[in-house]
């Protein structure tokens, strides 16, 4: 420390990650922790043919704590 008065502060972050489906690896990072988090997550593909429309269901990981996998 060099004396020059600096203050740091230090958030922790909440990651959501998502497994399986369109949306297998993404990661997202929000500043804080969501009071109520969805129980599901919808995902809809559009393309020229029909859309395809994926639903992820909130899961508990012990890793992460807290990730979407997509509904079987």
């Amino acid at each position: 420390m060099t004396g020059h008065g600096k203050e740091v502060v230090v958030t922790q972050q909440y990651v959501v990650r998502y497994v399986g489906g369109p949306l297998d690896g993404r990661v997202d990072t929000l500043s804080e922790l969501p009071e109520q988090p969805k129980d599901t997550v919808t995902h809809v593909h559009l393309h020229e043919g029909p859309k395809i429309v994926h639903h992820y269901d909130l899961c508990y990981a012990v890793e992460y704590g807290c990730e979407y996998r997509v509904r079987e």
